[in-house]
């Protein structure tokens, strides 16, 4: 993800602070079951079977699976298929299961090639996973907008690697299709998982989960929220699923949370719930080099004093924070500058970490190009 250069660091978390949606506690009955509109999602946005609907939606959605279907082959073909290669050669099998991956917008793609057998993958960003119902109640001229929209993500993130995160905004916050989750589903399909279930949960004070029941859902419904405050009640969803031909469930969980210190103080259940996952294995990238800012410093504090192994581009964790906690990196492909004025502080630091390691050739983006458009990439581990 990234944040556009020319907004003010004030004005934007202004822009983009979070909004939950008051009056969804969770409720102690039995956690509610979305799969079938999971399964509708799968089909009519992430393309992964037959559309469904009247004839007028199958047209729609015939038509919106052609750009989709071809970014997602490109995505298969061009890019996930070298990195692939590259991280199974990389990615030694004693680092951590348990994966997190914050500032992530609608990426578990990339996780999902990272660490394809993790037992857990959590991504953090702004972005609402979204009412999932949304898009079996929308009338073709409303569907034919968010479909374009979404085809519009969706082809960004598989082409270029990263996603604009003001594009974002309107694309995810109040879309009526949930289009992060459709993300979430998009990378299931075409990484050859097979979904099993998915629930919304909160995160309570104390950093445990607690998953919306029937009553939570029903106290949401009585509101009559809209757009964005409608998908900010359904922020935070858990898919569980597996890879075809085996009987192994693995489980995603993506959270809404804005991650600057001012809001992790004021609501630490999210801090809380990562803290107690333990060592864990992290990646992050096109994350608008947020790691570096001064607002952002419990993050940052939580990656180096958690994380075993991580994989990244230039936003991920420098090295002048690194090594003083005893990391060593291994740096892929060429970098000279960063390629927006928000990482000229970290610049110095990736470029000597460049210069004293030998040139290792990278044959495929991760995140941003540096300035001068070169891919690179930066493991990151604790001997």
């Amino acid at each position: 993800m990234t944040l556009t250069p020319w907004l003010g660091t004030t004005a934007l978390f202004s822009f983009l602070a979070f909004t939950a949606a008051a009056g969804t506690a969770a409720h102690a009955g039995t956690p509610h079951e979305f799969l079938p509109e999971a399964q509708l999602l799968l089909a009519n946005g992430a393309c992964a079977s037959a559309p469904q609907g009247s004839p007028e939606v199958i047209k729609l959605v015939t038509e919106h699976c052609k750009t989709v279907s071809a970014a997602q082959n490109d995505y298969r073909e061009k890019w996930a298929t070298p990195a692939r290669a590259f991280f199974a050669e990389h990615v030694a099998t004693t680092i951590p299961k348990t994966v997190v991956y914050p500032f992530a917008g609608g990426d578990l793609a990339t996780a999902l090639t990272v660490f394809p057998d993790a037992d857990e993958i959590t991504t953090l960003s702004l972005e609402p996973a979204g009412d999932p119902r949304g898009l079996a109640a929308l009338k073709p001229t409303a569907l034919r907008k968010a479909l374009a929209t979404a085809a519009v993500e969706l082809s960004s993130l598989y082409r270029e690697n990263f996603s604009v995160t003001m594009n974002m905004i309107g694309a995810m916050r109040g879309s009526a299709i949930s289009t992060q989750l459709l993300f979430s589903l998009s990378a299931l399909w075409v990484h050859g998982y097979e979904l099993d279930g998915m629930r919304y949960f909160t995160i309570n004070a104390t950093g445990d989960i607690e998953y919306l029941d029937d009553a939570a859902i029903a106290a949401i419904d009585a509101k009559k929220l809209q757009g964005g405050k409608r998908n900010a009640a359904f922020g935070s969803v858990e898919l569980r699923f597996h890879k075809k031909g085996s009987t192994r469930e693995q489980v995603y969980r993506h959270i809404q949370a804005n991650l600057d210190d001012a809001h992790v103080k004021k609501a630490p259940g999210v801090l809380t719930h990562l803290e107690k996952k333990g060592k864990v294995a992290a990646m992050t990238k096109a994350a608008s080099y947020l790691l570096t800012f001064n607002d952002f410093t419990t993050m940052r504090k939580y990656l180096i004093d958690n994380v075993q192994w991580m994989a990244s581009d230039s936003t991920g964790i420098g090295p002048k924070y690194g090594k003083p906690a005893g990391f060593v990196y291994e740096t892929f492909g060429k970098f000279e500058a960063t390629n927006m004025p928000a990482g000229n502080s970290i610049t110095p630091s990736w470029k000597a970490e460049y210069k004293a390691q030998p040139a290792r050739d990278l044959k495929f983006r991760f995140g941003y190009p540096d300035r001068k458009n070169s891919n690179h990439l930066i493991l990151m581990r604790k001997p």
